[in-house]
């Protein structure tokens, strides 16, 4: 689960829903102040049990550099509504509300940059994919941010599973499943020293997600086939990133898919899973990089 190390907003950044051809999706909009030049726009799409907020260290440093940066809560997760039926999140339907998205924050300032974080990472590669066999090219760059080539690694496959199981056998009653995990952290010593606003913070995002979307993307993570060569054949820049160790997906297969991306690949000191929230300076200063690239 990324946890945000802060929930204050800059004062460029405005709360708000984003309108689009298939509903409305909430989203924190960072806009860059009048005197600084814009760059362009991008558009940032959160991993497993994630949100919006698991970006709001990157809005300010994004947005003092001359992009407008827009972080969305996906279907069904926290402060979007999301129907409980599991074929809404099937990850066909998941990418085109990326592609919807795309399509609403387009104003006249060319194509935005796309970005995903770990289940994101997939998401916005099969939007990429499958815009492009219909000959659409919607997006400046694609950045895979702590995201894998396929199926998540086995542990972690186990521990989904824990999840897979306990949400059904619990009456899909999310306070507690919450209150389950939480004594099992306790357990095994893995619950870290949160501050008490990011706890509680955390508690009602996960109350707020539809249980749906958590079961039918739990699926996805544990069954992704290799797509990476689909996703290289796509005549679009790519960026690769994510920290120095990664539980998901371990770096060297990260590494392996740059490669084979023919991508940038960036390594973030000092973080694991979640650089975005982690190490927020050093990984929005590797975005600009690559954004501003010529």
């Amino acid at each position: 689960m990324s946890r945000p190390t802060a929930l204050d907003l800059p004062e460029t950044v405005v709360a708000r829903r984003l309108e689009t051809s298939r509903g409305a999706f909430a989203v924190l909009d960072a806009a860059p102040a009048a005197e600084v030049p814009a760059r362009g726009t991008a558009l940032l799409i959160p991993g497993f049990t994630g949100s919006k907020e698991d970006f709001t260290a990157l809005l300010g440093p994004l947005s003092a550099a001359g992009y407008r940066v827009v972080a969305v809560d996906g279907r069904g997760q926290y402060e979007t509504d999301g129907p409980r039926d599991e074929r809404a999140y099937a990850q066909r339907e998941l990418a085109a509300d990326v592609v919807a998205q795309t399509a609403a924050l387009v104003d006249g300032g060319g194509p935005p940059h796309l970005l995903g974080h770990s289940l994101g990472g997939l998401i916005t590669r099969s939007a990429v994919i499958s815009e492009a066999a219909q000959g659409r090219h919607p997006w400046a760059s694609l950045t895979l941010m702590s995201s894998g080539p396929a199926a998540i690694d086995a542990s972690q496959q186990a521990r989904t599973q824990m999840l897979l199981d306990g949400l059904p056998a619990l009456g899909f009653d999310m306070e507690a499943v919450w209150q389950v995990m939480r004594s099992l952290d306790a357990e095994n010593s893995e619950q870290p020293d949160t501050p008490a606003a990011i706890d509680a913070f955390l508690h009602r995002r996960w109350v707020t997600t539809v249980p749906e979307q958590l079961m039918a993307t739990a699926r996805q993570l544990m069954t992704e086939t290799d797509r990476v060569d689909e996703l290289a054949a796509v005549p679009l820049p790519k960026f690769v990133i994510s920290g120095e160790v990664d539980y998901a997906w371990p770096v060297p297969w990260v590494d392996a898919m740059a490669v084979r991306l023919n991508a940038p690949r960036v390594v973030i000191k000092g973080a694991e899973h979640s650089p975005n929230a982690e190490r927020p300076a050093e990984t929005a200063a590797a975005l600009i990089g690559f954004w501003s690239r010529d």
